[in-house]
């Protein structure tokens, strides 16, 4: 999935996250990682984001996450989301999932 513009997904209230990705030069990915439960969630966090971008074969990007406590299934939904609207693809995240299981 190739990145081509800036694009963000969800919001700052409690139990939601705001994403936001941007294309990146460099190696890897730059995550920028702000969470009212880093202590505790951090490394999670961190692991959820990379799993998402590594199934999407996402080369390095930027993304930043304000995190206001979501649960993961809702931070890898704004992530996906994100990915779509600054992607080329025509094709939805869950729409290609749901073609491999038929």
């Amino acid at each position: 999935m190739k990145i081509v513009r800036e694009a963000m997904a969800g919001t700052l209230e409690s139990s939601d996250v705001m994403v936001r990705i941007a294309p990146a030069e460099g190696p890897e990915h730059d995550l920028l990682i702000a969470s009212s439960v880093e202590k505790q969630f951090g490394a999670a966090i961190r692991s959820t984001l990379l799993q998402v971008l590594e199934h999407y074969g996402v080369p390095p990007v930027q993304v930043i996450v304000d995190d206001k406590g979501a649960l993961d299934c809702v931070l890898h939904a704004r992530l996906e989301t994100a990915l779509m609207r600054a992607s080329e693809s025509a094709v939805l995240p869950w729409e290609e999932r749901l073609e491999n299981v038929k």
